[in-house]
């Protein structure tokens, strides 16, 4: 039972017991008895004040039992209710206030971190990568409920996570997120059109940002392309795809998900992408020796000086020279990629 409900129980339960002994005073008292009188005694018997009974029990004995009945219970009722109470403010909001604070300027010293918005089924797969690569993120959930629940399910995975609790289609709880500072944001809450604002939105906070929109409906496709996303991703369609390569190349696939779960190392394709002044421009792959240097294997290198500017040159040969702006698309553990990157001069692709 969360500190809210516990509260709010002790309350309920205060509330039926001194009605009960109003009610009590009043019909064992006798006429006599106002129900000023009847509060009151109420009052100062639940709450073990003390003061004299302003309602006469000593020549009643059923109106002194009760008045013992009522003593019993309302010691019991007032313990849980101050517990209750004291557990809301110093363990519920004042630990959450300052856990909100801790949170907000932990989120403030990021950059160049990614935000995804939705923590859903979509959402939690694309924390586990972000979380299994090293890379920095921060995540929109509109239900502290399904946030906590995704904690206890996840473990160690979602413990610590930064998190915004808040609507991620308005424009306060993505500032929040850091997204002015953000290399990129993944739209992956549940309906076609919250994503469409958030990629809108997202775009004119951050012109530079790199959003992938989560689309249900095909149709939206277009519509998430116009507003700003440099992509969007079909559930249906990425499994249907997975089922075709499930049936005709299966060693492949078991392959890619070897690599995925692989614990000992993080295997995965990645991008180094080489920005004006990297140290790499003019050099020859064979000269770079990716794969002694760094344990990587080139797989396609994106030149802008190649005849085909627009397409990968697969498997590119070691005599192919690195021009500024290529992409050279990689296979190897991503901390070594990282290294290779920073050698590179090369912040991540986005």
């Amino acid at each position: 039972m969360n500190l809210r409900r516990r509260l709010l129980t002790a309350v309920a339960l205060f509330v039926v017991v001194a009605a009960f002994a109003v009610a009590g005073y009043r019909l064992l008292g006798g006429s006599g008895v106002t129900l000023l009188q009847a509060v009151y005694m109420a009052v100062i018997t639940l709450c073990g004040v003390g003061y004299e009974e302003v309602v006469n029990t000593s020549h009643h004995p059923a109106l002194r039992l009760f008045n013992m009945f009522v003593v019993l219970i309302g010691v019991a009722i007032t313990v849980y209710v101050f517990s209750a109470v004291t557990a809301f403010l110093v363990d519920g909001e004042i630990r959450h206030l300052f856990w909100r604070r801790k949170m907000q300027k932990r989120i403030g010293m990021l950059s160049n971190h990614y935000v995804v918005c939705g923590l859903g089924d979509t959402g939690r797969y694309a924390i586990e990568e972000l979380h299994k690569t090293g890379t920095p993120y921060v995540v929109i959930e509109s239900s502290e409920e399904n946030l906590r629940r995704s904690q206890e399910h996840e473990g160690g995975l979602l413990a610590n996570l930064p998190y915004v609790i808040g609507d991620a289609t308005e424009d306060d709880i993505l500032a929040q997120a850091g997204i002015d500072r953000a290399a990129g944001l993944i739209a992956a809450v549940p309906t076609d059109k919250d994503n469409l604002v958030i990629t809108f939105m997202a775009r004119q906070r951050n012109p530079n940002l790199r959003i992938v929109a989560r689309c249900n409906d095909l149709k939206f496709t277009e519509r998430m392309m116009r507003a700003g996303a440099n992509s969007t991703v079909s559930p249906d369609h990425i499994g249907g795809l997975r089922m075709a390569s499930e049936v005709l190349r299966p060693h492949v696939t078991s392959f890619l998900d070897m690599m995925l779960k692989e614990q000992t190392k993080t295997i995965r394709v990645d991008e180094i992408v080489i920005q004006e002044g990297s140290p790499w421009i003019g050099r020859s792959l064979e000269s770079l020796d990716l794969r002694g240097r760094y344990n990587i294997l080139p797989l396609a290198v994106k030149n802008t000086d190649v005849p085909s500017a627009q397409s990968y040159w697969v498997n590119p040969p070691d005599t192919l020279t690195i021009s500024a702006n290529a992409v050279v698309i990689v296979v190897g553990d991503v901390v070594e990629v990282r290294r290779a990157r920073t050698d590179a001069g090369s912040k991540k692709g986005v």
